[in-house]
């Protein structure tokens, strides 16, 4: 069987929550031959993980880890996801800054257009903010 995966099965999975469904989940990824998991289904893993469950983020950073590790997971750069997750976890930026950042080193760009200064505390990276609009400029 192969199937895209949903974020709601790896939450289920990941927390056990509820039981009834935890273990469904648990069972359905243990007999999956092939799950493709999107990344925008990771940052709402994520997301989940920390707003609902209010994981610590290096926990959510290692659950992570694991999902992308799982045998019957692909996804698309599994380098990728693993680079993201390191610097959620570690420059402790919001996982889309971080995945944001790993796709600029990745892509060997380097660089980032944002408004957000938590980006610099990745020094791989430069980060790029929008100038102040020009006072001619009707639209500033």
């Amino acid at each position: 069987m192969k199937a895209f995966v949903d974020t709601n099965v790896l939450i289920r999975h990941l927390t056990r929550d509820p039981p009834d469904l935890a273990t469904r989940a648990t069972q359905f990824l243990s007999d999956a031959d092939e799950l493709l998991l999107a990344d925008l289904i990771v940052a709402e893993v994520v997301y989940v993980l920390e707003s609902f469950y209010e994981l610590e983020r290096s926990r959510v950073a290692e659950l992570v880890r694991a999902i992308v590790a799982f045998e019957a997971i692909r996804v698309v750069d599994e380098g990728l996801l693993l680079r993201a997750a390191e610097v959620y976890e570690l420059d402790r930026l919001d996982f889309a800054e971080a995945y944001l950042v790993a796709s600029a080193e990745r892509s060997a760009v380097g660089v980032v257009a944002s408004f957000d200064r938590s980006i610099d505390r990745v020094t791989t990276v430069v980060r790029l903010e929008p100038p102040k609009a020009r006072p001619e400029d009707p639209h500033g």
